[in-house]
């Protein structure tokens, strides 16, 4: 009887269960995309830090650069004769340790015995400043410093210098590039960890000091070098084995180098900038940061969720905007569908004043007819929320068909910091650098965000029924005859 009846009065009343079914659609459907949305930023932030902070990382190990002392200012000082090679073609490298003061080789060892780490790798980051150029009298002086990837080793890439000529005319190019020392044992964790080699090799573990390198892609293609090609830096000649393609976005690192042939470069035998960590349980990161800051100090541990902290751009602010004013217009839409919802089916009772009361005149009891009321509802509940659902869903498709591009930029988090593998903790950016990455955002649905639209268009449903059937409760007999005369 209670399927036959309610099967009559959906089809008698198709129009306002249509309305009703509606208003509970739109309200979930901005539920199902204001969460895929959400969960897409989530899923670029991860790639973000990812591809920044290094794969399998769960904190870094540094240590805050020093300020410059007296009137240094902490940049590289090129000085060039005029005098005795005027008009000739001078150049010189200056490789200088990034990311913060250099820590004690000793120390990699020393943090991956704390409670709680399950393996420590250490790496040195460095910065290559090459200028090349000619002088026709008097002294020229230049200071500059590295403005991450420009050019590289022969690169032909366009100064950032600022040349100070004095008594004399110059004219030269200033290229920047990065260098990341790796511990070839170890390679699963640190820089590299991010890319995979897509030509070429990677590192051996026997390449402990030998003269090989590995480029970044991009690199690489700039300036034209390819597995076998050579090149020099401060006057060592270092041949390229392998082709190392970033996981997502641009690499901050244009050379991989192994750890010993970095620190002879650098000048900086048995000292590495950052610290590489992975803990034991991702859920202790918290504890574990607080043992190593207690247990080793004068150092600056920094994780993946410090970094995150740091995240801006149009990503940070379409996350902020999704997570903050999307809840809240999902809340007051779906408050406000819930309370139309229920209004409506109130409404359409009280239109029904004659038919409830015969019922009941008849021998219903009044828990039957809140019955019939509720069951009505919670079927246009569940129409609203098969609706919605197939909206949310045609609006997560279209957002991640269009994949807008965001762009985020990771920025300094202490201790000289920019974002680990090239320019990240410890990595070659200055502290005030910030990593640019763009990202293409994707809407994706899951099967809890599914679970919570039924489970909404229920509880709608319900709530709609539930003002219904009180409505339809409080109905006696003689309200039929009063409605019939």
């Amino acid at each position: 009887m209670f399927g036959i009846y309610l099967k009559r009065e959906l089809s008698r009343r198709k129009k306002a269960a249509l309305v009703i079914a509606m208003g509970l659609a739109l309200g979930i459907a901005l539920v199902i995309t204001v969460n895929s949305v959400s969960a897409g930023m989530q899923q670029a932030q991860d790639k973000v830090l990812k591809s920044l902070y290094g794969l399998g990382t769960d904190m870094t190990v540094t240590k805050a650069q020093a300020a410059p002392s007296g009137n240094s200012s902490g940049r590289p000082k090129f000085d060039f004769d005029a005098k005795s090679d005027s008009g000739k073609t001078q150049s010189s490298d200056r490789v200088m340790t990034q990311g913060g003061q250099s820590l004690k080789s000793s120390l990699v060892t020393e943090v991956a015995a704390q409670k709680g780490v399950a393996s420590a790798v250490g790496a040195l980051s460095l910065n290559v400043t090459k200028v090349d150029g000619s002088f026709t009298q008097g002294k020229a002086k230049s200071t500059t410093s590295g403005s991450g990837q420009q050019g590289g080793p022969g690169g032909q890439s366009g100064g950032t210098g600022a040349p100070q000529v004095q008594g004399g005319g110059a004219s030269f190019d200033v290229n920047s590039y990065s260098v990341a020392g790796v511990d070839v044992t170890q390679q699963d964790l640190g820089p590299l960890a991010t890319s995979k080699i897509t030509t070429g090799s990677t590192f051996t573990a026997a390449q402990t000091s030998a003269k090989v390198a590995v480029l970044s892609k991009s690199y690489a293609k700039e300036n034209k070098y390819k597995v076998g090609s050579t090149f020099k830096i401060s006057g060592t000649k270092y041949k390229v084995i392998g082709i190392a393609t970033p996981d997502s976005s641009e690499s901050t690192t244009d050379v991989y180098l192994p750890l010993k042939q970095a620190q002879t470069l650098g000048d900086a035998k048995n000292k590495v900038t950052t610290i590489y960590v992975k803990a034991t349980d991702s859920k202790q990161i918290s504890t574990v940061k607080t043992t190593i800051q207690k247990n080793i100090s004068g150092t600056t541990v920094t994780t993946s969720a410090d970094l995150a902290d740091t995240v801006s751009g149009s990503l940070s602010t379409a996350s902020n905007l999704a997570t903050s004013v999307g809840k809240w217009l999902s809340i007051a839409v779906l408050v406000a569908a819930f309370l139309v919802a229920a209004l409506l089916t109130s409404s359409a009772v009280s239109r029904r004043v004659r038919e409830f009361g015969t019922l009941k005149a008849l021998g219903w009891p009044s828990r039957k007819v809140t019955r019939q009321v509720v069951g009505e509802s919670v079927v246009n509940g569940l129409l609203g929320g098969v609706l919605g659902i197939a909206l949310g869903l045609g609006a997560a498709y279209t957002v991640t068909a269009i994949s807008p591009k965001l762009t985020a930029e990771l920025g300094s988090t202490g201790g000289g910091m920019g974002g680990p593998g090239g320019g990240g903790p410890g990595g070659p950016a200055s502290s005030a650098a910030k990593n640019t990455v763009d990202i293409a955002l994707s809407a994706p649905v899951s099967l809890t965000t599914i679970a919570l639209a039924v489970g909404l268009a229920v509880t709608g449903g319900l709530i709609a029924g539930a003002m219904g059937g009180w409505r339809a409760s409080r109905m006696r007999p003689a309200d039929a005859l009063r409605s019939v005369s």
